[in-house]
């Protein structure tokens, strides 16, 4: 007798799709992968659309046509009415009996934590922050950008250190190592010819993302203005944090704070250092720890939780994930 599938675990980014079907015992019957999920550009039928392709693909390679729960962790779910427009869409596609869509920053902290309990920030293209206890009980933000308060991630880290650039150029501003450091990056000797370069399109608009690593590495040479702007960014993924640890009584007892995206994840040492130091000072019984393992874990761990899978099993599925 074949193994049955129970839970299809979704992760979908901006950028790509993890897709894995598991039985109840936390066997993976198959995975797949697909392209990005990006509802606000294409609309959610069509964004779905793209999910369907990589689950098509797995449910073939594990032999199945529906299992009995969808757990699907999304990137641009970030409002509670966004989670349930595309949870009746994942419904719709009838790829298992019952569906919960949450925020992708959920999937990384639930891949980082034994139980669901603790606290992720994660930064890489923007910033978010999201968590959870065993009973339920939830802390998010909105996550919409300056919109909903955020500041930085590789794409606002850019954003900054190119206006305290251009600024420093012209004299508005303070002096600053990265008016040379930024352009240089693209083979350029001004900041003019950068600013030019990147109005006219000559150099993409998507490849601004690339100035972040170029940001830290000026700041890690010792130049003031980089070294404030990593600073901000330690001190708002602190703030973010710890306002999450307030929200769900944690502040009190020993939590996992976990840390996540490409810029927290390449461990910059101003950066993780001064994150550290901040949260030993404002929450001293936090935990701090980078989470290298694939979200589609997390979104798997959050089927068997569901599902109320035995311990055995969830250590299964993450044996999996961790070879």
């Amino acid at each position: 007798m074949g193994l049955t599938a129970s839970v299809l675990a979704v992760d979908a980014g901006n950028s790509k799709t993890d897709v894995a079907v598991v039985t109840a015992g936390g066997d993976v019957l198959a995975t797949a992968r697909g392209g990005g999920f990006r509802p606000p550009a294409v609309g959610v039928e069509r964004a779905v659309d793209a999910l369907a392709d990589a689950v098509t693909r797995a449910f073939a390679a594990a032999g199945v046509g529906s299992v009995d729960h969808v757990s699907a962790c999304l990137a641009n779910a970030d409002l509670p009415v966004e989670e349930e427009r595309l949870a009746a869409a994942l419904h719709a596609r009838a790829w298992g009996r019952s569906v919960d869509v949450r925020n992708d920053t959920f999937a990384v902290l639930r891949a980082g934590v034994a139980e669901p309990r603790g606290v992720a920030v994660v930064c890489g293209a923007g910033v978010n922050c999201v968590g959870m206890r065993p009973d339920g009980r939830a802390a998010r933000f909105p996550a919409l950008g300056r919109l909903s308060g955020d500041w930085g991630g590789g794409w606002g880290l850019a954003e900054e250190a190119l206006w305290h650039a251009a600024r420093a150029e012209d004299g508005r501003g303070e002096p600053t190592e990265l008016a040379r450091t930024l352009p240089a990056h693209f083979g350029l000797d001004s900041m003019y010819a950068l600013i030019e370069a990147l109005h006219l399109g000559r150099i993409g608009s998507a490849r601004r993302h690339e100035l972040a690593p170029v940001l830290f590495a000026t700041a890690a040479d010792g130049d003031g203005v980089a070294r404030a702007i990593v600073d901000r960014q330690a001190d708002e993924v602190v703030a973010m944090a710890t306002v999450a640890l307030t929200r769900l009584d944690l502040l009190a007892e020993e939590t996992p704070v976990l840390l996540g995206g490409s810029v927290l994840a390449a461990r910059h040492p101003r950066l993780d250092d001064r994150v550290r130091r901040l949260l030993a000072d404002r929450a001293p019984l936090a935990v701090p720890r980078v989470v290298t393992a694939r979200p589609v874990l997390g979104a798997a761990l959050l089927g068997l939780d569901r599902t109320g899978a035995a311990p055995e099993a969830h250590a299964r599925v993450r044996e999996h994930f961790d070879a």
